[in-house]
């Protein structure tokens, strides 16, 4: 694995942290505090391409691959974590899917629109009793004239208020348990199809979270996304790769919390001395650098797998359960670092702080990340 970055992959990071710094970061509080989705934004981010970098030129993406993605992520979240996860979600998870285990028409149809931000997706799996069990689903689908009639209720949906294209999961076979959830492509106007409760949130503000319901939802029968029965199946594989997402986000969210502490730490003058010249401070900030670039490689050497072809259930897993956690440390000493000013909104840790919890949990809690690998390091051959 080459550790250095290309030329290209630099100038990517470069563009996407420009972005961020001059057309983000003035509104990051205000978006925060009214839990105002900046819509906008993700459009001038499928412009610029960040929201189709996985998918190929002839579907209007760029092309590239889950190590840019990863760059690109971080480079949001560094800045604004709301932003971020909002890009994690439409790309890594809806679009993915579609992608993944789309057909050719279905890919047509759909993914330009998203890889360009014309349309936004969303990925709705969790439901108000399938969380870590997601096997538990309860929506069902059942063949109709028309071709299928959904009913059921999705929670904690990222971006679930403001979607245009949703990937929904549903049982069509309640006797084969796993293997008879199937996965569909649910349109926004759709008769049935509505936005539920928005969700008021700890952190991540600005990222639309809220439930999905489907009441007599009717759609085609061309609109059932791979095969039959295969929708968990292929939804481990998509979560495979949010993971690599969100382990960049969480490396993000950590950088930008170090960032700040150092910024800090070099300015906050106690005893006659800028703080950074103790030593406790000194090696809370050698620690934290230390141990975001761990996560960071982690991630990286993941994104990389994926790149190359290679199975990535566990290297995803111990990507997103090392960099969370450690994202959640690191966002805690920055807030220490600050001392009072860490617990006020003038500074941005604080927002760092309320914004990190999410990486242990969405996607696959640290506990679910940590059975995931120990299966693998019991019973795999890798």
């Amino acid at each position: 694995m080459e550790l250095a970055l290309t030329e290209e992959q630099r100038q990517l990071r470069s563009t996407v942290r420009e972005f961020a710094e001059l057309e983000i970061l003035p509104h990051v509080m205000e978006w925060d505090e009214a839990s105002q989705f900046p819509r906008e934004i993700i459009g001038r981010l499928g412009e610029l391409g960040v929201l189709g970098i996985v998918f190929p030129e002839a579907l209007e993406g760029a092309g590239l691959g889950y190590v840019e993605l990863a760059l690109a992520v971080q480079e949001l979240a560094r800045v604004d974590a709301s932003v971020a996860l909002t890009v994690s979600a439409h790309s890594s998870l809806a679009a993915n899917h579609i992608f993944q285990s789309g057909s050719d028409e279905q890919r047509r149809k759909y993914l330009p629109d998203l890889a360009t931000g014309r349309k936004l997706g969303c990925w709705c799996l969790t439901e108000p009793d399938a969380g870590s069990d997601a096997g538990g689903t309860r929506t069902r689908a059942e063949r109709c004239p028309e071709g299928w009639l959904l009913n059921g209720t999705k929670s904690f949906i990222t971006n679930g208020t403001h979607a245009d294209t949703c990937v929904v999961m549903a049982v069509t076979n309640q006797a084969l348990a796993h293997h008879g959830i199937s996965a569909f492509i649910v349109q926004r106007g759709t008769p049935g199809f509505r936005s539920g409760k928005k969700e008021r949130k700890l952190g991540m503000r600005a990222s639309d979270t809220a439930e999905v319901i489907l009441e007599d939802c009717r759609i085609p029968k061309e609109n059932l996304l791979g095969e039959e029965g295969q929708g968990f199946v292929d939804a481990l594989h998509v979560l495979d790769k949010g993971r690599i997402s969100m382990a960049a986000l969480a490396v993000g969210i950590a950088q930008g919390a170090f960032e700040a502490a150092l910024h800090y730490a070099q300015q906050r003058r106690q005893f006659g001395h800028a703080i950074a010249e103790f030593e406790g401070i000194q090696w809370k900030l050698a620690d934290m650098a230390t141990q975001i670039e761990a996560a960071r490689l982690l991630t990286y050497q993941a994104a990389w797998m994926k790149d190359s072809g290679q199975h990535i259930t566990k290297a995803a897993s111990m990507a997103k359960l090392f960099a969370s956690e450690m994202a959640v440390h690191v966002a805690n000493e920055a807030v220490q670092i600050h001392g009072g000013y860490g617990f006020v909104k003038d500074y941005p840790v604080e927002k760092f702080y309320r914004d990190v919890k999410l990486c242990t949990i969405g996607e696959g809690t640290s506990e679910i990340q940590r059975l995931v690998i120990a299966r693998h390091l019991l019973h795999s051959d890798e």
